[in-house]
Parts: C-alpha cells; structure tokens; sequence
C-alpha cells in the first residue's frame, strides 16, 4: 500500500471514529454529549465551582459556532516543509471579520495538535489584510491535525474555540500517550502537577517550575499572565476551558514557582496537558498526561513521546 493510500484509509477511519472528515476545511462536528459542557476556550473566565460544565458541545470540536466559521485558504500542507498557512474566520454574512476583541493580549491564538496529541504548537497568526490571517508552519510529521482558533470577534457575546483538522500527506505513524503523570522536564528545567481534573466540575491544578534543583520565582509575563495552559481530550480533542488564578501586577500573584490554573473537564476520560511557561526570554512547552474520573483502559504501548518540547516560536 502506498503512502497516500495509508493516509486515506487513516483519513477514513477519522470521518467515522470523530464524526467528521480529516481533509482541510471541513469539520469535525460536534462529537460531545449534548450535556457536556461548553467552554469557548480560554478567555471566557467563569466562577470556579459549581458544575457549569453540564452544559453543550465542548470548545474545539465544531468549525462554526454563532454564526462564525473558521475557513482554511491554504489547501496543500506538507511533513516537515514549512508552509504559510492562510485562513479567515467568516462571519455570519460570510464575509471574513476584521474586528476581533483581543484576549491575552492576542486578537487571535492558533493551536495545532496531531490527532494522537503529539505535535502541539502554540502560535499567533499576522492579519495580512481583509481579515486573512497568515503563520509560518511546519507540521513534523504525516497524520492529520487539529488546528483550533481561540478568538471574540466584535459583537460575539463569547470567546469562541473553532477547530478543523488539516492533514500532512505521508504515511502516518500514531505515537502512543504517555501514561498519567506528574512531573515533566523541558530544557532543564522541571513542572511538577498538583491537582487532578474532576469530570463535570472545575479543578484547582498548581504547576511548580524549577531548574537545577532550585525553584524558579522570576517567571516573566507570558499572554498577560505567568503561564498559559491548553489541555485536550484523547479521543475527540475536545478543548479544555482553563484559565489562570491571578495575573501579573495584581498585587497577589507571584512570579513563580507556582502557576495556579482552574479546569473544567466535560467528561471522564484521558487529556493531554501542555503549559507555556516564560523565563529568560524563551517560551518553552511542558506537557503532561492527565485523567478525569476512574482511570481509562490503558493506553497503546510503544515510544513515548517525551516529556515536553523546549522552546517554540509564539
């Protein structure tokens, strides 16, 4: 079998498994229960109790919401080549938006992450005019790609979390999940996690930075706070709600060791964890493997894929 043969018998397998196609552009549909929460994304900050994540759909598994839709315009996407990847996000009139409310510090946040959850990559896109919006990508590997939008177009009432898979042509390879666990190491440096998600209600979750053995307490300021947390659920990708407890220049948040964030998970089930954090001018990437309720089935066993991966451009 060939490698485009592979690719399209994966992308196949996507369409029925999340209920939505792996080619550009179109959707992966809403995969979550009808009485999942809700949360479109990360700069929607609700209270941080209560069960308010019995709700709808998750952030992340529909391209139109509200009337909005995220809309590729780059078609050819290719492993290991880097590409300027092209898109809008157009309204309800059809017409692409050019008037977005900024939300740490961002007009617009573009998240990718592999199926398999490997490959994160935290970026912001430059509009090149007439809301087209344009980034440099390199997607590492074969596979297909979630590719979520975290944006408030003006007059929206809410943060919205768009997704739409992409898919790199070659023959794919899935990388087994880690297991479950609590510390991981990024460029010599060390995240241990304290907390654990709770299905259908918020959780407290306290990430401690250290390095060398010392902790870390000159975090520097990062999208308008000293970290900035993504987790996705295994399975559908379905995008978490968190948002961070305080900000810099409050007067109560320190600069570290500690990065405090609250997360809504809709379900039980595994999710993937990754925390940007910055310090000496670099933004690097921790990632870890996290279960909400009675602990899945185990995962796939073969290569991990590390523990985290050091500095990325945003």
């Amino acid at each position: 079998m060939n490698t485009a043969t592979k690719l399209g018998a994966y992308v196949a397998a996507l369409a029925v498994v999340f209920g939505g196609a792996a080619a550009i552009g179109t959707a992966a549909g809403p995969v979550g229960k009808a009485d999942e929460g809700e949360h479109g994304g990360h700069g929607s900050h609700g209270s941080h109790g209560g069960t308010a994540a019995a709700a709808a759909v998750p952030g992340g598994l529909q391209v139109s919401q509200g009337g909005y839709t995220l809309h590729p315009r780059t078609t050819d996407v290719r492993p290991g080549v880097r590409t300027d990847f092209r898109f809008t996000i157009d309204g309800p009139d059809g017409r692409p938006v050019t008037r977005f409310t900024p939300l740490h510090g961002k007009r617009l946040h573009l998240i990718i992450a592999r199926r398999d959850l490997s490959g994160f990559q935290h970026l912001h896109p430059t509009e090149v005019g007439g809301g087209v919006w344009e980034v440099a990508v390199v997607l590492p590997k074969a596979g297909a790609y979630r590719f979520f939008t975290d944006v408030q177009p003006e007059g929206a009432q809410e943060a919205l979390t768009l997704g739409v898979d992409v898919a790199a042509a070659g023959d794919f390879q899935p990388v087994p999940l880690p297991g479950p666990e609590q510390v991981a190491k990024v460029d010599g440096y060390e995240v241990r996690l304290a907390g654990a998600l709770a299905p259908g209600r918020s959780s407290k979750l306290t990430l401690s930075v250290s390095k060398d053995g010392k902790p870390v307490t000159d975090l520097e300021p990062y999208l308008e706070a000293y970290g900035h947390l993504v987790a996705l659920r295994q399975g559908d990708l379905a995008y978490l709600h968190v948002h961070p407890d305080g900000e810099p220049g409050d007067g109560k948040t320190k600069p570290g060791p500690d990065i405090t964030f609250y997360a809504e998970a809709p379900s039980a089930g595994t999710y993937r964890l990754y925390l940007d954090f910055q310090h000496g001018g670099k933004v690097r990437t921790a990632e870890f493997t996290a279960t909400a309720g009675p602990s899945p089935a185990p995962v796939q066993q073969g290569e991990p894929q590390g523990e985290g991966h050091g500095e990325h451009t945003h």
